[in-house]
């Protein structure tokens, strides 16, 4: 054994075996991989994460439970205009325009020569940056938040016609720019009158509010024309669309990303489209076949599969949103906090009571007792204990959100389940490889037993273990029919 190794050091391979068999060990350890949701949320990279999840593909099963940030990337290779408008300025107000033109090739030219044209600086719209980020000119900061400004107005713009053509959405209330007063020194919103600060209405014509101007029209269809011809893109979102869903049932556990919208009594609502109405299970499995639809047909941009994507994002009753309101224009242009409240679904504060865990359960079709809720969307701020409900919820914050490690203090949390139960991880953040070896810092972690099992759980006990047990009785009868032909 230690002339193996010596070998090694003397051909100069004992990297390259070091690296080999920790990636073995990794492969044996980890059978797999759930992601739940939000990739794509303001985190530096996120081409990467995928890109990572494909590699492991090839090696473990992958799934993920989409969150609603990474509709937005879906919707955007879809063909949607609104996730389109969205996800360009989110990545214009996270200082991340490289992802859409570095990474995916997104040409945005046509915005940046619109947003020059129409708006100056603007400290509402100034790019949020991180330490870490790479120092950016005053001329570049000046172009993102004209950009960011653009843009923000297009999505505004945008939002009038999808939520009048779509009574059913019951989003009245978002339609903010036909309540600004005439001079655009004031908005009444919610019988309430607030001061317009750092305001940039110059292409809003308020006769006709959400009417695009011919030069943001011609903006918006080339990025329509980026987003659904990026190869890189469609190659990521196509992973996402094969490997994901609304909602997993694995192993008696739920996994979602948002919530199960419900009242303040617990009963589950949700959407009446074309007579019929959808709460708990059926409005995931509604949504789920919608989106899936829209995004097979990327030509159609004004369907009712397509409103629903934008539905998903930011609709009062979305499964991946949890809020009753996004309150963006509000956060952009109102300093009084009154009017940033968004108002979470009661299912956040009803998570607690395991009562409530168990019809959850049940209405997924597992079993009560024994099942468990794996939630992701909400960070988990400090303090905060991210089991509830007599550990039958669990809380997991990935840490995809870079801005949100500010709130949670931490780099995320993995759930690790294995025949002896499960246990939570906590991760610090992780800054760069070069500071992990230079200071010898790598990913700290703490666990957290959640469950122990009586005694210790087989395979035979696991989906796979049903499914494999499903195939050898495949097999039998096949064997038994081969015999009878003899």
């Amino acid at each position: 054994g230690w002339q193996i190794i010596r070998n090694l050091i003397v051909l100069e391979q004992a990297d390259q075996w070091i690296a080999a068999t920790c990636q073995t060990i990794q492969r044996l350890t980890v059978d797999h991989f759930h992601v739940v949701g939000d990739i794509y949320d303001r985190g530096p990279a996120p081409d990467q994460v995928v890109e990572s999840l494909i590699r492991r593909d090839r090696r473990h099963s992958v799934d993920i439970q989409w969150g609603n940030h990474d509709i937005l990337w879906i919707g955007g290779a879809a063909g949607s205009a609104l996730c389109i408008a969205n996800l360009v300025r989110i990545s214009a107000r996270y200082n991340n325009l490289s992802i859409l033109e570095d990474v995916y090739g997104i040409n945005l030219r046509h915005l940046a020569r619109l947003a020059e044209q129409y708006y100056q600086d603007n400290p509402a719209f100034s790019p949020k940056m991180e330490r870490s980020d790479r120092p950016i000119t005053e001329a570049e900061q000046l172009q993102i938040t004209q950009i960011h400004q653009a843009i923000a107005m297009i999505q505004f713009k945008l939002e009038g016609p999808v939520i009048k053509r779509r009574p059913e959405f019951d989003m009245d209330h978002r339609l903010v720019l036909e309540k600004l007063a005439p001079d655009f020194s004031t908005i009444k919103l919610n019988g309430d009158t607030y001061t317009i600060e750092n305001g940039c209405f110059a292409t809003v014509d308020l006769a006709d509010p959400y009417k695009l101007w011919p030069e943001e029209q011609e903006v918006i269809d080339s990025l329509v024309e980026s987003f659904t011809h990026s190869e890189k893109l469609h190659r990521h979102m196509d992973f996402l669309l094969d490997h994901g869903s609304m909602y997993l049932r694995y192993n008696r556990n739920l996994l979602l990303h948002g919530c199960v919208p419900v009242d303040e009594d617990g009963n589950f609502i949700g959407l009446t489209i074309k007579g019929t109405t959808y709460t708990g299970r059926q409005l995931f499995d509604m949504l789920e076949a919608n989106l899936r639809l829209a995004y097979s047909q990327p030509t159609e941009n004004a369907d009712l599969a397509t409103d629903l994507m934008w539905y998903l994002w930011t609709g009062p009753n979305s499964p991946l949103f949890g809020k009753h309101d996004m309150t963006t224009f509000e956060r952009y242009f109102i300093s009084d906090p009154k009017a940033h409240v968004e108002g979470r679904n009661p299912y956040y504060h009803l998570r607690k009571d395991p009562e409530f865990i168990k019809k959850i359960l049940a209405e997924f079709v597992l079993d009560p007792e024994f099942g468990h809720v794996i939630n992701g969307h909400t960070p988990v701020k400090k303090g905060t204990d991210p089991i509830m409900a007599n550990n039958k919820m669990i809380v997991i914050d990935g840490g995809f959100s870079k801005p949100y490690q500010k709130t949670t203090g931490i780099g995320g949390y993995t759930l690790l389940d294995n025949s002896y139960g499960m246990q939570l991880v906590t991760h610090q953040p992780f800054t760069t490889k070069a500071d992990a070896i230079a200071n010898l810092t790598d990913i700290i972690s703490t666990r957290r037993v959640v469950e122990t099992e009586a005694r210790r759980r087989t395979v035979a006990e696991t989906d796979i273990g049903t499914e494999l047990q499903d195939e050898v009785e495949v097999l039998k009868r096949r064997l038994g029919e081969l015999r009878e032909e003899e």
